[in-house]
């Protein structure tokens, strides 16, 4: 089954909560949208907001309803390898890479180190992020660093609500002919609209924000999501 998974895009902890609060109940994981300014023009949470992310990173507190919900921090940030290991010490089970990314293979590669030398009890998986114009050969660089794969279903990182990009669908085809088994995951431009295509190109999981929480019923906006997307599955 294809699964969705809400992305929220805070500008504080405060937003975060209260966004993650409008899935909880009805989800098992969000997607964090991180984004610090550099790498996209725009800035959230924690680069708005530094010392609520460092006391979560301190175990001072803990994410909002971390006990029912895992995370997944979507990284576009400029100098990953500076702060994957931030996200994980935060909490985040899952985190995406963005390849064009300065020092994108290095942030990979110290998640790598951490999953090589800790006995199989380190269980953070890793997603490496394209953008619409990449090709497949790109994985190439990364072989072995990244569990999944992220297309993004926009031009512009960093912004929820940026129209669709057309040119995504035909990476997730070359992406499913080369790589079978291949985890492929779309953020950006994820619709009612266009669910069932993307699912249709070789998606089987689909982060979806401005769908999910600019609509009146969240739970409603995600379970229409979810049939639209799982017709004929």
């Amino acid at each position: 089954m294809i699964e969705i998974v809400p992305a929220p895009m805070p500008k504080s902890f405060k937003e975060l909560k209260e966004l993650v609060e409008r899935v909880h109940g009805f989800v098992k994981k969000v997607q964090v949208d991180i984004v610090d300014g550099r790498f996209a023009h725009n800035k959230t949470w924690p680069y708005k907001d530094r010392k609520s992310f460092d006391t979560i990173v301190e175990k001072e507190k803990g994410l909002p309803f971390w006990q029912e919900i895992t995370y997944e921090f979507d990284l576009m940030i400029e100098n990953p390898v500076e702060e994957v290991m931030n996200f994980v010490r935060a909490g985040g089970t899952e985190i995406v890479i963005h390849a064009g990314a300065p020092g994108a293979h290095e942030a990979l590669q110290k998640v790598a180190e951490q999953k090589d030398g800790d006995d199989g009890a380190f269980t953070v998986t890793t997603g490496l992020a394209l953008t619409p114009e990449m090709q497949p050969d790109v994985l190439e660089h990364f072989d072995t660093l990244y569990d999944y794969v992220q297309v993004m279903g926009i031009d512009h990182e960093g912004f929820q609500g940026e129209p669709f990009e057309p040119h995504s669908v035909a990476l997730i085809e070359r992406l499913r002919k080369r790589y079978p088994e291949l985890t492929i995951q779309v953020d950006g431009g994820v619709s009612l609209k266009t669910a069932r295509q993307l699912v249709q190109a070789g998606a089987n999981r689909l982060i979806a924000g401005s769908a999910i929480f600019t609509a009146d019923n969240a739970e409603e906006a995600y379970k229409a999501l979810y049939t639209e997307a799982n017709v004929g599955q």
